[in-house]
Parts: C-alpha cells; sequence; structure tokens
C-alpha cells in the first residue's frame, strides 16, 4: 500500500467498477467513490469491495471529483474515472514512488478503447492525462466539461510507467449520445467564456478534425474503428458550434427584446 487515496466519480458503472475498484486495491487501502444517483447496483459492489461511498449531488465533473478530494484519506489522489483501470505496470511504478515531494504532478499514458478493440493510433491513440497529485496545490477547474486541473506555475511535470485502460465505449449507440452530451456541455462552456461560433469554425473545423484525426495521426490504421471515431469527431465538432451559434442568436434577442422595453418605459 502507497500513501495514494483512489478517488473515483461514478453514476450506474455496475458493468465496470469492480474491474476498476480491483486493480485500485493493489495501490491503497482508501477508495473513495462520489455516486451520483446510482440505481444500478454500483453503489452496492463498491462498498462489498471496500471502498467508501459518498452520495452526492451532480454539480458536474470536476465539482465531484474535488468533493471526492476533500473526503480522501491521503494528501496524494490518484483520480480515476470508473472505466479507467490502472495496469500492472502502472502499479508497479506508483509502489516505488517516494512521494517525497508535492510539487511534483505525474502524467499517465491512456490507452482507449472502443468496444473491446484498443485504438492505437488517432487522437485517442496520443491520449495522456495528469491524475496522481498533492491536494495541497492541485485541485480540478471546475468548468462544465474536459474539466482542468489547477497547476501552480513552479509545479513539476513527471511521467509515469504504465498506462490507465480506458474503455471509453462500448459500441457506436453508446459513443453516439456521449458525443452528443459533450458537445452541449462545450457549446455551454465556451457561451460562458465568451467564445464565438465562426462560420470557419462551423464549416472548416469539423474538417480538419476529420483529417487530423484520420490522416495526420494516423487513425485510418485502426480500421473500422478508426473511421467510427473520425466521422464522429466530425459530427461533435459541428454539433458543439452550431449549439453555441443558437445560444448567441438567443442572447441578441433577448438583448433586443430588453432594449425596446426599456425605450416603452422611458417614454
Amino acid at each position: 500500500m502507497v500513501p495514494v487515496s483512489v478517488v473515483i466519480i461514478t453514476k450506474n458503472e455496475a458493468e465496470i467498477i469492480a474491474c476498476c475498484v480491483a486493480k485500485a486495491r493493489l495501490i491503497t487501502d482508501d477508495i473513495v467513490i462520489i455516486d451520483n444517483g446510482s440505481t444500478d447496483g454500483t453503489v452496492q459492489i463498491a462498498t462489498e469491495a471496500g471502498c467508501r461511498v459518498f452520495q452526492k449531488k451532480w454539480d458536474g465533473y470536476a465539482a465531484n471529483k474535488n468533493k471526492g478530494i476533500k473526503l480522501a484519506k491521503y494528501h496524494w489522489i490518484l483520480s480515476l474515472d470508473a472505466d479507467e483501470v490502472p495496469d500492472n505496470e502502472l502499479i508497479q511504478a506508483l509502489q516505488q514512488l517516494p512521494f517525497d515531494n508535492p510539487m511534483v504532478v505525474y502524467d499517465i499514458k491512456f490507452k482507449s478503447y472502443f468496444g473491446e478493440k484498443q485504438i492505437r493510433f488517432g487522437k485517442w491513440g496520443r491520449d495522456h492525462h495528469i491524475r496522481l497529485f498533492h491536494r495541497s496545490y492541485v485541485s480540478w477547474s471546475e468548468s462544465p466539461v474536459h474539466e482542468t486541473l489547477c497547476l501552480p506555475a513552479d509545479v513539476k511535470r513527471s511521467k509515469l510507467k504504465g498506462s490507465l485502460h480506458h474503455f471509453s465505449v462500448k459500441d457506436i449507440h453508446d459513443f453516439n449520445q456521449k458525443s452528443e452530451n459533450y458537445a452541449v456541455l462545450s457549446a455551454e462552456k465556451y457561451h460562458l467564456s465568451g467564445k464565438k461560433s465562426t462560420l470557419i469554425k462551423r464549416h472548416v473545423s469539423p474538417v480538419f478534425s476529420f483529417i487530423k484525426n484520420y490522416i495526420l495521426f494516423l487513425g485510418f490504421i485502426d480500421g473500422m474503428a478508426g473511421l467510427q471515431i473520425a466521422k464522429m469527431t466530425v459530427k461533435h465538432t459541428r454539433l458543439k458550434y452550431k449549439l453555441l451559434k443558437e445560444m448567441e442568436c438567443t442572447d441578441k434577442k433577448n438583448e433586443i427584446v430588453y432594449a425596446d422595453e426599456s425605450l416603452v418605459i422611458d417614454y
């Protein structure tokens, strides 16, 4: 065991949570589950596996991860999603770390899967994220989607051996649902930050995303799965900028109504 708490957010993850927890148990004696109303046995499975389970309302990916960080036993945090499973090489690397410098964060390579097929190329094949850090200096930035870590300016980054196996989507239907959901969240995030949906972003960016993922990043080598991922990236990019444009138009319409009402009141 090492002085690390594994923090996992869940909702209806009964199909995969046992595998994730079993590997996490080889790392630590403290696994914190932040559950958002699971109804499929996730809570029971995690509890029986010795996890500390907390039912919390959903305030967003980053916000719920931060809730788990606060409830952790140790200061060092390994942040996982329920569909992410550490391999043996990563577990061994964690067991050998000294954990003596809280200003170091650790970057971990991901091996992503489309169903049972590992994706080795395209954007998925290049995936890696910082997932191990000290909570005294690092926390999640609470944006609506694609949460990021708030890192001190003088933090040091180090790569760990091994990988997190990410069972991203079960099939094309699951992929489509997740893609549409992330498109909505991305559009909301862009809207709140003041980003605009330009003509180029709506029509050129989707095409470029396909070229980058399928050709430049060699996604075609992954066969049909690589093609489906590249095509879904096009759909996701187009949809998020379409939704962003709709939000901008709604804002303009509301501004016009408000201005007219003000004129009526003034006169």
